[in-house]
Parts: C-alpha cells; sequence; structure tokens
C-alpha cells in the first residue's frame, strides 16, 4: 500500500512504498505564494523557472535537477531557464538567494537544493523553492530514503513545486502500466509492463506467451485488471504489481473485454458477449464474486467507465447504428446519449475530476482524441492522426496518454501525452512499440 504524503511546518511524517521509507520534513511554507499559474486559461503562459544542479553528492544532484527539470518543462507550464544564463552559482541551498540576479534573467521561481550522505547507505535531498520578484520562500522540504529511490524523489519534488504554483495536485510521481510491442506487425509479442510516467524504470509483468489487452489501474490499490488470452480463453484477470500475484477476475463462457475499476477498488465493470454476438455491461463485486448485469439489449454495449463519485457510466454503444457514447446510472438503465457529431465514438474514460470525458473518434478517416462535458457539450478535439487510440487520464485530469499507429510495413504504436490545451504534446519514449496506456494514481 502508498500512503500518501503529508507536510506540516517543522513535523516529520513517513510513508512506505513496498519497503521504500521516506521521511518528510518541511522547513516552512507561504501560505498564498505570490507566483501563480492559472491553469484554467486556454492557453497559459509557460513560467520561467530556474533550477540549478543539486549540491553535495554530485551524480545524485545533478541526476535529480536534471528530472526535475524535465518534468515540469513537459507539462507546458513550466520554461526551465538555461543554466548557462545564471548569474549566481549556488553556493549554498538553505541561505536566502541574491534575488535580483535571478530577476534579471526573469526567472520568476527559483529551486535549491542539495543532496547529503547518511548513515547506512541513504542519503537525503533538501530543497527550496523560492519566489523571486516577492523575495520570499514558498516551499522546503527534505526526503531520506535509499539511493535507488532518487528518481521518486525528483519526481515528488516536481509534484510539490507544480502544487505549489498551480494549487493543483502533481502527476510526476505516478507509473502507467502498458502493452509492450515487439516483433513483425504481424506477429506481434504483447507483454503487460510498467514504467514511470517519464518512460523510465521500464519492468514487464508477463512474459509475452499470452495476448494481453486492455490494462486498466485501480485506484486504491498497486493492483491492475486486463485481459488475456491464457489457454486460449480470453477472460479478465486481476494482477498484484508487486507480488505478480494473479487471478481470474470469473469464470464466464464467452468474451470478457474492457475491465475497468470502480473509484473505490472494489468492483470491476466489463462487457460480456453472447452466444449472439452482442455484448452487455456487466459488474462485478471482487469480494463477494457476485454478478450484476447494467444492459440487456441486442446491440453491443462495452469501454464503461465510471464517473469519478461512482454514480454514472459513460460507455459506447452501437444501439443507434453506429458507435455513439452514453451515459447512465452505476445501476443501470435509462442511458442517454451524449455524442452527436459526425463519426464515431469509442473508448470513453471519463476525468478524475469529473468535469470532462475523454474519447477516441473516428472521422473523414483520422482517429481523434477529444474531450466533452458529460452532457455530450463543449466538444473539443485535442490531437488526431493516422491512428489514435486509448485516452487515459493523469491523476489530477490535466494531461492524457494515448497511443498512435505509425502507418508501414514498419510502423506501430507508440505513446503520447497530450495536454487540454491541446498545444502540449510530447512523445513518450518506450524500449518497444507501446500500447493501451493507463495512468496510475499518485503513488505517495
Amino acid at each position: 500500500m502508498v500512503a500518501k504524503f503529508t507536510s506540516a511546518p517543522m513535523t516529520t511524517f513517513k510513508a512506505v512504498f513496498g519497503v521504500i521509507l521516506l521521511a518528510i520534513i518541511a522547513f516552512s511554507s507561504t501560505a498564498n505564494a505570490k507566483v501563480e499559474i492559472d491553469v484554467t486559461r486556454g492557453n497559459v503562459e509557460p513560467l520561467p523557472i530556474a533550477i540549478p544542479l543539486f549540491l553535495g553528492d554530485t551524480k545524485l544532484g545533478r541526476d535529480i535537477a536534471q528530472v526535475v527539470e524535465a518534468d515540469l518543462r513537459r507539462s507546458g507550464l513550466f520554461a526551465p531557464i538555461d543554466r548557462a544564463a545564471f548569474i549566481q552559482q549556488i553556493t549554498d541551498s538553505n541561505a536566502q538567494p541574491r534575488f535580483p540576479d535571478w530577476t534579471a534573467i526573469k526567472a520568476k521561481a527559483l529551486v535549491t537544493g542539495r543532496v547529503v550522505a547518511e548513515g547506512g547507505g541513504r542519503f537525503r535531498t533538501e530543497f527550496r523553492l523560492w519566489d523571486t520578484f516577492g523575495a520570499e520562500q514558498i516551499v522546503g522540504q527534505q526526503y531520506s530514503t535509499d539511493p535507488n529511490n532518487w528518481r521518486r524523489v525528483a519526481h515528488i519534488i516536481a509534484d510539490a513545486i507544480y502544487k505549489s504554483l498551480t494549487g493543483e495536485d502533481g502527476y510526476f510521481d505516478t507509473r502507467i502500466v502498458f502493452v509492450s510491442e515487439n516483433g513483425p506487425k504481424n506477429k506481434r509479442v504483447k507483454r503487460l509492463a510498467i514504467m514511470d510516467q517519464d518512460g523510465a524504470n521500464v519492468r514487464y509483468l508477463t512474459n509475452g506467451k499470452d495476448l494481453v489487452l486492455t490494462p486498466r489501474f485501480s485506484p486504491s490499490r498497486q493492483e491492475i485488471t486486463y485481459m488475456s488470452f491464457a489457454g486460449g480463453r480470453p477472460r479478465v484477470y486481476l494482477l498484484q504489481i508487486e507480488t505478480g500475484q494473479r487471478e481470474v477476475v470469473g469464470n464466464f463462457p464467452n468474451m470478457t473485454f474492457s475491465p475497468r475499476f470502480s473509484p473505490n477498488g472494489q468492483r470491476v465493470i466489463m462487457s460480456l458477449q453472447s452466444e449472439e454476438g452482442n455484448a452487455n455491461i456487466y459488474t462485478m463485486d471482487l469480494r463477494s464474486r457476485n454478478t450484476t448485469r447494467l444492459t440487456n439489449t441486442s446491440a453491443i454495449d462495452t469501454s464503461p467507465s465510471y464517473s469519478p463519485d461512482g454514480g454514472r457510466i459513460v460507455f459506447e454503444s452501437d444501439r443507434g447504428g453506429r458507435q455513439q457514447l452514453y451515459v447512465m446510472s452505476a445501476g443501470g438503465g435509462n442511458p442517454q446519449r451524449i455524442s452527436f457529431g459526425t463519426g464515431r465514438y469509442s473508448t470513453p474514460v471519463w476525468s478524475p475530476r469529473g468535469d470532462l470525458i475523454a474519447f477516441t473518434k473516428q472521422s473523414g478517416g483520422k482517429f481523434l482524441i477529444g474531450v466533452m462535458r458529460p452532457d455530450g457539450k463543449g466538444e473539443r478535439i485535442l490531437t488526431e492522426g493516422f491512428h489514435n487510440e486509448g485516452p487515459t487520464w493523469a491523476p489530477n485530469g490535466r494531461t492524457l496518454m494515448f497511443f498512435r499507429e505509425t502507418p508501414g510495413a514498419k510502423g506501430g504504436p507508440r505513446l503520447h501525452t497530450i495536454d487540454l490545451t491541446g498545444r502540449n504534446e510530447q512523445r513518450v519514449k518506450t524500449p518497444a512499440f507501446g500500447s493501451d496506456p493507463a495512468w496510475s494514481p499518485l503513488l505517495n
């Protein structure tokens, strides 16, 4: 279990991630920071921020600062300043900086830090975030852990900076589960894999002997659900990420697909195919293993996704003649169509914030990734391509990851991110092709 990190002035807290122990001490914080980014605007001007290399351990200090910088840059909300432009060279990360030297290069925020060796092979990382124009400290924290976990420390620092300057939780201390694809296009080997949100620390969860599809994270545990053709039968599985323990969700006679957890992690919602070939939506209680049918039509109803409060479900259905999006109560019944544009709509996913639903749309020979409000209004296309599919939300509801298929005999799916402005699209590099991404909740 991953406990949430908290902080308070001069108070120590502890959180456990597997066998990792991270201690946090908050130096001080300003309740109302003067440097802010309004993430609700449609076109956000990136905030200039200076991030010198952390002092102390040369390699760790450099590596941590570079990961913090990369996280903030990829968000599209921050513009890290080239270190060659720095006037002051930080020699004491705890001393108040010479603010005019930083405002002169237009840095609105400054991050200083150091890495200190501790006993038992552990290290401590300290950082402070400064408002250069307000000439005051915004926040300061320190983290103690094993050197192998330095990347997590960097992501946690980036999240703290993000939250301090935007007022919203970050999404950097998270992981992505996805399908890693190797081999020729007509004979792909597909394995479940997991990595940090920036593409680092890739680890494989299955061996590639069986086809795997649509992995999805639990919102409450380090657990995923996915579809596999192990034994020649398509079934839905649960997999404990850290232990590797796997179990079948249910022994259904026909195909089961598109599994996804409920917001409390106690149920799995999915589609079950009938003998006639149509599919309906069912939910299973993971404690009792009781199954409840939510739709009952001759159409194909699939890709269900809960609203974050668990009260409603969005899904795709061809009951109107072609794939469209529908919303119904979590108990089933009285579904209302919400998509009315041209083309086919699929793979809907409710935002963690509850304000938007992401989707894939096929129209005019293109595959589009877009968002709309839960009532279907305000449809907006974020990106388009040869074959885009499978959007998944970052836990703060500001960024999406999806996969894009490249054409040609040597083409394949690759992972990308896009923020809600539609102006900040970036490729996420993986060792092989990657598809079907699913974003974890914050680890801390």
